[in-house]
């Protein structure tokens, strides 16, 4: 599997496929709540088997010095086991290091806090519902990426 990745303002076609097939089709959420204007400022990751997306996330800064966010972080079923989702995961972090962030923000579907604490990350809210789903705001604080040249 291979990774491509979309600078702001190219928000990738295949991303909005595999977004499309497990938060609208599978999960029920809103095409028009899906798809937001973060997808033009947002940075993107796209995971392919072969010329297959099967798992993407975006990635952009947050409201505090430091902070980024990752979202829309969406596998096929298909590709649910076997470490996709982590490894997706390990790139959009390495994204945000090598962005300056110091911390990650991500509101994770409750369903899925479990896979995010073995991540590293901490829950900071109640839950609250998106849509139908419940969620939960979690951080993971990272080191900064060394910097080049030293």
């Amino acid at each position: 599997m291979e990774f491509r990745y979309f600078a702001p303002g190219e928000a990738p076609e295949d991303a909005l496929k595999v977004r499309l097939a497990v938060f609208v089709d599978e999960q029920g959420f809103s095409k028009e709540s899906e798809f937001d204007d973060i997808d033009s400022t947002a940075h993107h990751t796209v995971l392919y088997e072969g010329t297959r997306p099967v798992a993407c996330g975006r990635t952009f800064p947050g409201k505090e010095p430091g902070e980024w966010i990752i979202g829309r972080v969406a596998v096929l079923p298909t590709y649910r086991r076997g470490g996709t989702g982590r490894f997706l995961m390990l790139q959009l972090e390495e994204q945000c290091r090598q962005n300056g962030a110091q911390s990650i923000l991500l509101a994770a579907q409750v369903q899925a806090q479990g896979f995010y604490e073995k991540l590293g990350y901490v829950a900071e809210s109640e839950t609250f519902l998106e849509e139908h789903c419940p969620h939960i705001n979690m951080r993971k604080k990272i080191a900064l990426a060394p910097r080049s040249g030293k």
